[in-house]
């Protein structure tokens, strides 16, 4: 071999380490599986081949395909296929079952006498392409094909040959890990969702009063947080209403805010008290039995004699005040009977307040998730809230629990538990 031979051994050899580097990068940097499989194929399409695809076999039994090429535009042309019947037998088909990897050179592309349907809708994808040479190989994860990566070169570029099928078969490797790690992600996520949305209850049915309430757990986050939303009905017939959320984002916090919301609810139901020596006792409680443990939470009480005035008995222990919409839109934060986050100090008093609830008006108890905004002020999450409620004052109330979410949090980067109230109109429920 002599020096030119050695220099471009050396240099196709560089360039490969480059590649798998930069497609390591590339499937590392999100935890987005497409979006890190479309980057991997763009950086296999311009490096070391002319174009290429990634088949994956869904979880409702189809195949998605990612397809790049030198020769496309920067929107990615991706499909969904159907997977490969048993009498398909082309390459691609064996590839998916598990074959490989497999050398396509150019006798066996140019055979394109396929009987099976499947097959040669493959092959006329390959001939389209003006493909001279293709290696595909399987995508292997925890012993189970998930999918199939083709590299093909046309004949504008040297031949791929056999010394290529370990750097594909290393390719592919790659790119199995980053879709089986982005599928463990997803069903995390799914798993703690579900987690949190057990530990919160159903809302009681309670006559001429009308509620509605929703939780959003934090955008691409596998993690349970301590976000929690209740309403029940006391032994006196009053309904109770709290919102919470205790410092944290992990299993400790929700197991925390499980504990809290179920000894609030005995207190509740045990002592006919105001508000805010409620929220003393539960603060007793909780430097008892979770000592170091903050979390913010209103308990509030309505009450009021069939067909109204009805009334609003409130306390806050560090959380985001009420908001009360009229049916006008007129807004307002009920700002009175607040304290100290629980876990703080118990010798600090905590005040209770009552506020009026007008005829068809809407109360709506909130966590922060919904107005605070990273590098924003609160004051102008807060009015933002404002203008979006005003808006949604004469909409039922699950509707208006949903476009707030979908119009302040689409994509929150923390969890968001809201309950709204509407009070009846005068004079309902009398006889």
């Amino acid at each position: 071999m002599d020096e030119y031979d050695v220099d471009e051994a050396l240099q196709q050899a560089l360039d490969r380490l480059t590649a798998l580097a930069h497609i390591s990068s590339a499937l590392a940097g999100t935890l987005d599986g497409r979006a890190g499989l479309e980057r991997a194929c763009r950086i296999l399409a311009q490096r070391l081949c002319d174009w290429c695809t990634v088949d994956l076999i869904t979880e409702q039994g189809g195949i998605e395909r990612i397809f790049a090429s030198r020769r496309s535009t920067p929107h990615l042309p991706g499909s969904l296929l159907a997977q490969p019947p048993e009498t398909a037998a082309g390459p691609l088909a064996r590839v998916l079952r598990g074959a490989g990897p497999l050398l396509l050179t150019a006798a066996d592309l140019g055979d394109v006498r396929r009987t099976d349907p499947w097959d040669r809708a493959q092959a006329r994808t390959r001939a389209e392409q003006e493909t001279a040479s293709a290696v595909m190989a399987p995508l292997r994860a925890r012993r189970e094909v998930v999918g199939a990566v083709t590299v093909a070169r046309t004949g504008n570029r040297p031949p791929l040959a056999e010394a290529d099928l370990p750097l594909v078969e290393d390719i592919a490797h790659r790119l199995a890990l980053a879709v089986d790690n982005a599928r463990l992600h997803r069903e995390t996520e799914h798993i703690a969702e579900r987690l949190q949305r057990s530990l919160l209850p159903a809302l009681p049915r309670v006559d001429r009063l009308t509620m509605a309430a929703r939780y959003v757990p934090a955008h691409g986050t596998a993690q349970v947080g301590g976000d929690w939303y209740d309403a029940f009905v006391l032994p006196t017939g009053q309904t109770a209403l709290i919102i919470g959320d205790v410092t944290g984002h992990d299993l400790r916090a929700a197991v925390t805010m499980s504990q809290l919301r179920n000894m609030l609810r005995g207190i509740a139901c045990d002592r006919q008290e105001p508000p805010g020596a409620i929220l003393s006792r539960l603060d007793l409680a909780q430097h008892a039995l979770y000592p170091g443990a903050t979390a913010s939470c209103i308990y509030a009480v309505v009450h009021g004699p069939d067909g109204g005035p009805w009334k609003l008995d409130h306390a806050s222990a560090g959380h985001l005040p009420p908001l009360l919409v009229t049916h006008e839109g007129d807004t307002s934060y009920l700002e009175s009977g607040a304290s100290l986050l629980l876990g703080v100090d118990t010798r600090l008093p905590r005040p209770s307040a009552t506020d009026p609830l007008p005829p068809l008006s809407t109360l709506l108890l909130y966590t922060d998730g919904l107005v605070e905004r990273r590098g924003e002020s609160l004051d102008r999450g807060l009015a933002r809230l404002r203008q979006h409620a005003a808006a949604l004052a004469r909409e039922s109330c699950d509707f208006f629990c949903s476009e707030l979410v979908a119009g302040l949090a689409p994509a929150s980067t923390d969890d968001v538990a809201l309950l709204a109230l509407r009070i009846p109109a005068a004079g309902a429920g009398r006889r």
